[in-house]
């Protein structure tokens, strides 16, 4: 319990504890000083993390709490490329400090959106309209051509209606004929193969024709037609609405499905119209830029500690072992 925080500092630096506990209390400070600069920048982006996958991937709370300790790890793991190194590289240095000015920019531009929520929101209404503007003469257009194609539909419906109810009118019955057909065997005198009179019958076909009155047929045709002209009118009332309410729905759908680059574009609208929020941004950036840069600074403003020395001094033994293993071998 005695050293419990310095074991949560190896933990998070990657430090050696067996090795770190021989050191002086120069190491054990080192320790804790990259530890607390590690811990601020890890709650900052869990933070981060945990808002983006909130509002952005619209996930739930076990998603969004997944998010913050994805975004934590993947920080430790970069900080523990600083901290392990001994003598970290120019190109390293240079590497680290790219990657924390991007960092630094990406971080405040998740925060500020949720700063500026509601100027955003503001200023989001000029710019959902200004889109509207822009694709409201094609969706206009578009629906006018359905609105006149089914206006046609429904005056070509109504005359095939007019005519058949012309027929019906002039021929509201119709004669039909059924003609049947009887045969029977009729008796005719004939001659054997003798020579002899005699009596045959033959199969002869008689026809009856009888007449009956029905009602016009293309009566039946009539509510199907009734029936089509009204769903068509129904659907160019609706169409109609939608016309004169097309603007509305439009702004109304953009609205709800405005995503992460809109909102991106929205902030940049409202930043280059604003000094007071350029230099309020700038601000942001400098607040995550230096975070950032704490465990780099750090790093390069201490010396050579005896944890530093003695992990050396290990591995120097190490390859001497190595090294006199191979002499013994040859």
């Amino acid at each position: 319990m005695k050293h419990l925080w310095i074991r949560f500092g190896c933990f998070m630096t990657g430090y050696n504890y067996n090795i770190l506990r021989n050191c002086s209390e120069a190491a054990f400070k080192s320790v804790k000083k990259y530890t607390a600069a590690m811990l601020i920048v890890c709650i900052l982006w869990f933070f981060i993390g945990f808002t983006f996958a909130q509002r952005y991937l619209t996930l739930s709370l076990p998603g969004c709490m997944l998010a913050g300790i994805l975004a934590t790890v993947i920080i430790v793991q970069v900080e523990k490329q600083i901290v392990l190194s001994i003598n970290p590289s120019r190109l390293l240095l240079i590497f680290r400090g790219c990657l924390a000015v991007m960092m630094s920019v990406l971080g405040a531009v998740i925060i500020d959106q949720i700063l500026f929520e509601k100027d955003i929101e503001i200023e989001k209404i000029s710019y959902v309209s200004e889109k509207v503007d822009m694709i409201l003469p094609s969706k206009t257009e578009e629906l006018r051509k359905q609105i006149a194609a089914l206006d046609t539909t429904i005056e070509r419906k109504e005359e095939e209606r007019r005519k058949y109810m012309d027929d019906i009118s002039k021929h509201p019955n119709q004669t039909i004929l059924n003609t049947q057909t009887q045969s029977r065997m009729v008796p005719v005198p004939g001659k054997t193969s003798s020579g002899q009179d005699t009596i045959i019958f033959k199969r002869e076909n008689t026809s009856i024709t009888a007449t009956s009155t029905v009602p016009n047929p293309k009566t039946a045709f009539i509510p199907s037609l009734d029936s089509t002209i009204g769903a068509m009118r129904q659907q160019k009332i609706l169409e109609e609405n939608e016309l004169r309410d097309i603007k509305p729905t439009l702004e109304r759908k953009m609205e709800a499905s405005t995503g992460f680059l809109d909102e991106l574009k929205v902030m940049v609208r409202l930043i280059s119209a604003s000094n007071v929020a350029l230099s309020f941004w700038f601000l942001w950036i400098l607040f995550f830029l230096f975070i950032e840069m704490l465990v780099l600074f750090s790093k390069m403003g201490d010396r050579s500690n005896d944890y530093e020395k003695a992990v050396l001094h290990h591995m120097n033994l190490q390859i001497r072992r190595l090294n006199a293993l191979e002499k013994g071998f040859d």
